[in-house]
């Protein structure tokens, strides 16, 4: 069963850099949008290419009335990663060590 541990081990680690990879890659988008950016620039059009299949669904589902005239959607896919950080990387983590012993 160490087989399928260290590929749980594996798989959790990966994940784990994905979620911090995005996480700042949301994090400096947010911070970009407080000054007008060049849209035209190569970083800009790949923060905005990267971010914004994960930001566009929270902004459809979120309701008019919740958005107090700025775009909390980073906010919202912040939570959603620190939980998947927790819950998802941990789980995974764990069903590791109780496969190896």
């Amino acid at each position: 069963m160490f087989v399928l541990s260290n590929f749980l081990v594996a798989v959790a680690n990966i994940l784990d850099v994905i979620l911090t990879i995005l996480y700042w890659l949301i994090l400096i988008r947010a911070l970009i949008s407080w000054v007008n950016p060049d849209p035209y620039n190569p970083i800009v059009q790949f923060l905005y290419k990267t971010t914004e299949p994960l930001l566009y669904p929270i902004k459809k589902i979120m309701p008019l009335g919740l958005s107090f005239g700025i775009d909390i959607s980073p906010i919202i896919a912040f939570l959603v990663i620190m939980f998947l950080k927790s819950f998802l990387v941990r789980t995974l983590m764990d069903l590791a060590i109780r496969f190896r012993y």
